[in-house]
């Protein structure tokens, strides 16, 4: 993203909307904008937030130039002053965000934007769009690494991804949520994330016989010797042909077949023959490996099923996001400064869903004695929670559900990225990105991560921000019915 021009990658709306402000001279008025998502993909019980970093690359390099600017003034509907002001602009908003790797749930604030309004308003698409796409990414990965059970998971994705930013950033994305490593080369190349992969189909097809094939792989590869035995036989050519090559060729050199991989067929089946004909033969330490479009739900049956399997390659639907393809994140406003005073507003719908949470906010996570995470509780910004005082709980819809609790830490979830158009947060290598989910992942209960109906962890509200939000509710409403 560092050499590409990608300024005006915005909805049209956008610019049409900031020239209206411009025009208003409300452009410089201080705004508050939220990234929030309303239902997590695939029914599951949370998602993932990814995607931070590339959002920061982005805003640190926002700027117009002159053949931008020229494209706009040939548009022939903005004025040469607004222009003026596109092409001296200067990203100056605070940016508060989650962190990447963190477990996320539907409504709560992930990103907020507190800034001139012109420039929350420029921005909406590609922070949406970069924050939708690697979360969604992120949430399946981590969803099939759920379901692998300490089995590793690579990812294959790239060439049936939705464009080569999709593959390389569904790579990226895959990575934070605990997937080995990509068939990607492109990745490790930009981001470290270890490239695998050994051999196709066609490779087997190009030589006369598959063991000659085995044999010149194994020849080149003698310490990481990986063989496809599904191209003909499996159980009468490819596994018989991969012993052979181990007791001829491997053995006498003091080498030994690291693994074989299935990709066709009855994967259940086939790995536990595949299984006792390598212990038969004293391959007791090659392993399995197997794809095929797979996703969480086959390898949760695979594993039931006691497929013999060491570790998985999923393609397609995981790159792709396959089963729900789409996060639905929106950018919202939640506050603007009305007579120099910061004003909360409420977008009500009769889709009780799509009715927002006003002002400025933050969100605390609550950890018990054993760090694990109890609740979120989202807040206005400036509440503070004290750890050792009682806390009620309640749910914000049906409020007679209330739990206190005590001896708990919160945590704010939401970190401050930019103060002022200026960076201050340190951004945490992928390798530390990483490290940070699975910590985060251990903090949630398995209920939570259950691949089907899964436990509904709870997203409260504080006493301040439910009666605020009641407070509007109830204004508008009765404004409405004193229009009728």
């Amino acid at each position: 993203m560092n050499d590409r021009k990608l300024n005006l990658l915005m909805d049209f709306y956008e610019l049409t909307m900031s020239y209206g402000y411009f025009n208003d001279n409300r452009h410089l008025d201080v705004a508050v904008f939220d990234v929030f998502f309303r239902q997590i993909p695939d029914k599951g019980g949370y998602a993932v937030m990814a995607g931070l970093e590339q959002v920061i690359t982005y805003l640190e390099n926002l700027s117009f130039d002159e053949s931008e600017i020229k494209l706009l003034r040939n548009k022939n509907i903005f004025s040469e002053e607004f222009l003026e002001f596109l092409k001296n602009f200067k990203f100056s908003s605070d940016i508060y965000a989650m962190k990447e790797g963190t477990p996320i749930f539907p409504h709560e604030p992930i990103l907020v934007v507190k800034g001139p309004l012109i420039e929350c308003q420029l921005i909406e698409t590609m922070v949406l769009l970069t924050i939708n796409h690697q979360s969604l990414i992120a949430t399946k990965a981590s969803r099939i690494v759920n379901q692998a059970k300490g089995r590793t998971v690579m990812e294959f994705g790239a060439r049936r991804a939705h464009g080569y930013d999709a593959s390389i950033y569904g790579a990226r994305a895959a990575y934070i949520s605990g997937v080995t490593g990509t068939s990607n080369t492109y990745a490790e190349y930009l981001y470290g994330i270890p490239a695998l992969g050994t051999m196709a189909h066609s490779y087997i097809q190009s030589y006369k016989t598959e063991y000659e094939a085995f044999l010149s792989y194994a020849k080149t590869f003698p310490d990481a010797t990986s063989l496809l035995v599904d191209t003909y036989d499996t159980l009468k050519q490819g596994i018989p042909n991969a012993i052979k090559l181990h007791n001829e060729y491997l053995k006498p050199r003091g080498h030994y077949l690291s693994s074989i991989r299935i990709d066709s067929g009855d994967l259940t089946y086939l790995s536990k023959k595949a299984r006792a004909m390598l212990d038969a033969a004293g391959l007791t330490k090659t392993k399995i490996i197997v794809s095929n479009s797979l996703d969480e739900y086959l390898i949760k049956e695979l594993i039931h099923q006691g497929a013999q399997i060491d570790s998985f390659g999923v393609g397609e639907r995981l790159v792709t996001a396959r089963s729900e393809a789409v996060f639905g994140g929106v950018f919202k406003l939640s506050a603007i400064t009305e007579n120099n005073i910061l004003v909360p507003k409420i977008k009500l719908s009769e889709n009780v869903a799509k009715t927002t949470i006003p002002g400025f906010k933050q969100v605390y996570r609550f950890f018990d004695e054993n760090n694990k995470a109890m609740a979120d509780v989202i807040t206005m910004f400036d509440e503070e929670i004290n750890g050792n005082e009682e806390y009620v709980l309640f749910h914000p819809e049906y409020t007679y559900k209330k739990k206190t609790v005590i001896n708990f830490k919160p945590v704010k979830l939401l970190v401050p990225i930019f103060l002022g158009g200026k960076l201050v947060y340190d951004k945490p290598s992928l390798e530390e990105i990483r490290s940070y989910h699975k910590e985060q992942m251990d903090s949630m209960w398995d209920e939570v991560k259950r691949l089907e109906q899964p436990h509904q962890y709870y997203v409260d509200y504080s006493q301040k921000l439910w009666d605020l939000k009641t407070s509007l509710i109830t204004k508008y409403r009765t404004k409405e019915k004193n229009n009728e």
